[in-house]
């Protein structure tokens, strides 16, 4: 059985035809066991397969483990969810170890709670091998069954006036949610640039477009109010050799429409998940993020 994430183009009709609830399928531990084992043993269930965001691209073999802990993981971040009493977060997932630039997470995406009492979440994913990516909408299982480095949820609860902008926005059509989307991609896109965009820049670029809808219709001026609201990307400090090495093996990683005074100078400023969170209390548009940890 091969994993497709369901897109807000062809693939919308999946979503809507879903049936019960994920967590209905995490009543019995046993059978959750026996479904990951059955699928371990078929040796079909691979690693990434079309799309990600926030982790290595490496095929990776699942395992009865892994596809238990990420289903766990996945109910107990929906029961948190509930108990805030939240309509839309700001929800974060650890899928490849970062901490060599001191940062935790590494990939965002906005997650509502839907009419049926369930939650999904609306991300953006790099196709693997490729310089694109798109936007897509799956329930909490399939965002955390995707080869973790760490077993961890984080997320942030936006005020209520925040998350009444964000939830009419998700409610809209696929064309006005992804209307801040460019397809082409860098995992270290330029914060200020419009050449790429990766993940947790269409996000914030999103929560932008969310709270001035009748003004901002293009990214340099969702970049504009995020500007004016103080956010600050991350500076990575990557050596030459880090660059070109990038640049040259991996389609996903471009420097170039990173100014050249700050390029040359390895100062890299990109959207990362721990600067939005950062950002997000002092700025006023929500509270102190909160840690799901084993």
């Amino acid at each position: 059985m091969t994993r497709r994430p369901t897109n807000f183009g062809p693939y919308e009709h999946e979503d809507r035809a879903r049936g019960a609830p994920m967590r209905r399928l995490l009543k019995s531990a046993l059978q959750l066991i026996l479904a990951a084992a059955a699928v371990v043993l078929a040796g079909l269930f691979l690693f990434p397969l079309n799309a990600h965001a926030g982790r290595s691209c490496e095929p990776a073999q699942a395992t009865a483990t892994s596809v238990v802990k990420a289903m766990q993981l996945a109910e107990r971040t929906a029961q948190q969810l509930d108990a805030s009493g939240a309509k839309v977060v700001l929800l974060a997932r650890a899928g490849q170890d970062l901490s060599r630039y001191g940062l935790r997470y590494s990939h965002l995406g906005l997650a509502y709670k839907a009419a049926e009492g369930n939650w999904r979440v609306v991300h953006k994913l790099n196709q693997c091998g490729t310089a694109v990516a798109g936007v897509y909408r799956q329930g909490l299982g399939e965002f955390f069954l995707d080869d973790l480095f760490r077993y961890e949820a984080a997320w942030i609860v936006p005020t209520p006036a925040v998350q009444a902008q964000l939830l009419a926005t998700l409610g809209e059509s696929p064309a006005r949610i992804t209307r801040l989307h460019t397809a082409p991609y860098s995992i270290v896109s330029y914060a200020w640039g419009q050449k790429y965009q990766q993940s947790n820049q269409w996000v914030i670029e999103t929560l932008a477009g969310a709270m001035e809808p009748g003004t901002i219709v293009h990214r340099d001026q969702a970049q504009a109010w995020l500007h004016y609201k103080g956010y600050e990307p991350t500076t990575l400090r990557l050596g030459p050799l880090t660059r070109l090495g990038g640049r040259v093996g991996s389609a996903n990683v471009a420097f170039d429409d990173h100014p050249n005074e700050k390029r040359f100078t390895d100062r890299i400023e990109t959207v990362t998940v721990d600067s939005v969170f950062a950002w997000m209390p002092r700025a006023g548009l929500g509270g102190a993020p909160v840690a799901l940890r084993p």
